[in-house]
């Protein structure tokens, strides 16, 4: 683990884990908080790594702390779900079949039942021997995988930041001063901080040049029509925003992200016509969670069927609006837009 002032999740991402590994490593890039004091109830392999606005540095030094054959990272607000606990112990007693990495679920968004709706697979688990190292001062990333075994076990992500940081922004920003290149993941992701910090012209001129890099990945591709839209649609460009979502075709065929995104710009244009053929659209695409995309669950089932209630509801054809309320609820049955519609129907049939 890589920390710096995380008294308030520490302890309980330690509690989590600890009981399953065999070391934990902690590499402190400056606390001035309780964060030591809360690692040392856990272990004694506290090292101190100067902060030199590198990740990777910085996790690359905790993993040369490692003596096991294989090395786990977490951050400290993740948590590891002790539902899985004795999977996860039989799969580390297996030798985790013998993977030069684990691939797990990342999960960092969640439901109103604390299900997971936003995730994406990250290498999780290393073999020591294969000596990978972290590239990337933001965002950072292993290069190469070997023999890659995918584990159904997930890692929660449980921020409790209340604001986005300008910090990975200025470190990007600091390494273009500095002359050094940005890597085709690195420019998707510096676009993506702007686009977050609401540049949005900066943004789209950073991400059509990643467009344009002939060795990006298609994923971080897609989702950088995806970021483009957005820019357009706060830019008040909704058929710019179209064609951008459009040409993630380019990539590989529609993901049902996509699709509730056209379906989404249309139902603002107020053409549900339109919105119905997308939102059906996104419900017969198969959800990979394999991809290394980020995917949203809700996209594959939730909130299609959602809008569709919208949609059919202000096409008049009420019986339609309602079978998809109730496939809505099925899906997230606590869901704060399946119980309102539920109360409107019974309005309007004065029940």
């Amino acid at each position: 683990m890589i920390v710096k002032d995380e008294e308030s999740v520490l302890k309980r991402c330690l509690d989590s884990i600890s009981p399953l590994v065999d070391e934990i490593i902690i590499a402190d890039t400056g606390s001035s908080d309780a964060t030591r004091e809360i690692a040392a109830l856990f272990t004694d392999k506290i090292y101190d790594f100067p902060w030199i606005d590198d990740f990777s540095a910085a996790r690359n030094f905790s993993f040369s702390k490692a003596s096991m054959d294989y090395i786990m990272w977490m951050d400290a607000d993740d948590v590891f779900d002790m539902a899985f606990s004795e999977k996860f112990t039989s799969f580390k007693d297996a030798g985790f079949d013998g993977a030069d990495t684990v691939m797990m679920p990342y999960e960092t968004s969640f439901d109103e039942k604390g299900e997971a709706v936003f995730s994406y697979y990250r290498e999780r688990i290393l073999k020591r021997s294969r000596g990978f190292l972290w590239q990337g001062r933001v965002h950072e990333a292993v290069s190469g995988r070997g023999f890659a075994v995918y584990s159904d076990i997930p890692i929660k992500h449980k921020s409790q930041k209340t604001s986005y940081s300008d910090r990975n922004l200025r470190i990007y920003e600091k390494q273009i001063s500095e002359g050094a290149p940005l890597s085709p993941r690195d420019t998707f992701y510096y676009g993506r901080e702007l686009y977050y910090h609401k540049s949005y012209y900066a943004a789209v001129g950073v991400l059509k040049g990643f467009l344009h890099m002939d060795d990006g990945w298609k994923e971080n591709k897609i989702e950088a029509c995806r970021i483009l839209s957005s820019c357009s649609l706060a830019l008040n460009n909704p058929q710019k925003a179209l064609k951008e979502l459009f040409t993630s075709f380019l990539w590989d065929s529609p993901r049902a992200e996509v699709c509730c995104d056209i379906g989404q710009i249309f139902v603002n244009l107020s053409d549900y016509e339109k919105a119905v053929f997308w939102y059906e659209s996104a419900l017969r695409i198969p959800e990979d969670r394999r991809s290394g995309a980020f995917v949203s669950a809700d996209a594959y089932g939730y909130l299609p069927y959602i809008q569709l209630c919208v949609c059919f509801d202000r096409l008049g054809d009420r019986r339609k609006a309602e079978e998809y309320n109730k496939m809505a609820g099925a899906c997230r049955p606590r869901s704060e837009a399946y119980l309102k519609n539920l109360q409107y129907f019974a309005s309007l049939s004065g029940k």
